[in-house]
């Protein structure tokens, strides 16, 4: 006779009948415990919570999409629709990652050249500084720090003055870091599109026995926050890396795809899309292009001043119901406080906090202020 191992059953199955129900005191020693247990639990995770939180964030805003696909062809839910959405989220990683990869590995010998004449001679001024705003100071500064190799060796003492092995295992150690959160990231991603709805059943069922019907309202409010900043940012994103690399080719920047790439990656940070354009701009100043680097300067201020005070606020405030003050907050203050999951992190919770204000002083119906 083969014994058979007892499956879970769904959230809300078995509710408790009341005959053994806990003395006060038993309820605060299993409180305790159930907060101890829950710390414990975060402290063994705490390398991973990155990874998870990321996962969790991207099931949410794929989740949608999953839907759809799941109606099309329920028999691929399963494993097919999760491991095809997976997939997706890996090629956005792992393309532009390998993109940047190749142009580094491509380019690295002539940096390193450079690096030693830089060393061995140092590094003249720029023709174009003369003619920038407060082009004497600027000259001073580079003659000072940069024209000669006396004052290259003392700038690196001052940076810390490592050596280039230690660097370069330093650097080793946190890209292969990286590489193992995206991997667990896409592997917990692939369990969530596969069994987010008994996940999701059971959070709304102990969300609901803690919290009432206003943790519901609250945390759908959540949901919705999430998914907006995500679109917001991605599709933003893609468009500023899209169109600011046509502008890059056409203007003859060195390696305009890759600094295409590295635009719509960097316009998820708070002014990282102006720091790739003026990477292009240096570009082609030091190359002696000096209209095209006007040109580009001013192309690429307009599409990220556009991009970050109206469309992406827009985009992102249609779902948080956010005024645009706040969801600028939200980014700027998210990413300093939390890190660059703060960029969904910081408008979530300043859309719930928005929502329980609203309800609590009666500017909108809702399980904090019920109508009459």
């Amino acid at each position: 006779m083969h014994e058979t191992t007892p499956q879970a059953d769904p959230p809300g199955t078995w509710k408790a009948d009341g005959s053994h129900a806990p003395t006060k005191a038993q309820g605060r020693a299993g409180l305790v415990a159930i907060l101890l247990l829950v710390v414990c639990g975060l402290w063994t995770l705490q390398g991973f919570l990155a990874a998870m939180g990321w996962a969790v964030i991207l099931a949410i805003s794929l989740w949608p999409w999953r839907e759809r696909a799941q109606r099309a062809w329920p028999r691929g839910a399963r494993l097919i629709w999760p491991l095809v959405f997976t997939i997706v989220v890996a090629l956005f990683f792992v393309v532009p990652l390998a993109m940047v990869a190749r142009a580094v590995a491509a380019d690295s010998r002539q940096v390193m050249e450079w690096i030693a004449l830089a060393r061995a001679q140092g590094v003249a001024v720029p023709s174009v500084v003369a003619h920038l705003p407060m082009g004497g100071e600027i000259t001073q500064w580079w003659q000072a720090n940069l024209a000669t190799p006396d004052a290259i060796d003392h700038l690196r003492a001052g940076a810390g003055g490592a050596s280039s092995l230690g660097r370069g295992e330093h650097l080793l150690g946190l890209v292969a870091r990286r590489v193992l959160l995206i991997v667990f990231m896409l592997l917990i991603l692939f369990f969530l599109l596969r069994d987010g709805d008994l996940a999701s059943a059971g959070m709304r069922i102990g969300c609901r026995r803690a919290f009432g019907e206003a943790g519901l309202n609250v945390a759908d409010q959540a949901l919705n926050a999430v998914r907006g900043t995500v679109n917001g940012l991605v599709v933003v994103g893609f468009g500023e890396g899209m169109l600011l690399g046509i502008v890059y080719g056409v203007a003859g920047v060195s390696h305009a795809a890759l600094l295409g790439v590295l635009t719509g990656l960097l316009s998820a940070v708070p002014l990282g899309a102006g720091a790739a354009v003026a990477v292009a701009v240096a570009i082609l100043a030091v190359g002696g292009q000096t209209g095209a680097a006007i040109t580009v300067g001013v192309i690429g201020a307009v599409v990220v001043f556009v991009a970050d005070h109206f469309v992406r606020p827009v985009m992102i405030g249609d779902a948080t119901r956010l005024p645009f003050l706040w969801v600028l907050l939200g980014i700027l203050g998210g990413v300093e406080v939390w890190g660059l999951i703060g960029l969904v992190m910081g408008p979530a919770l300043m859309a719930v906090l928005m929502l329980l204000w609203r309800e609590w002083v009666g500017a909108q119906a809702g399980a904090l202020n019920p109508p009459a």
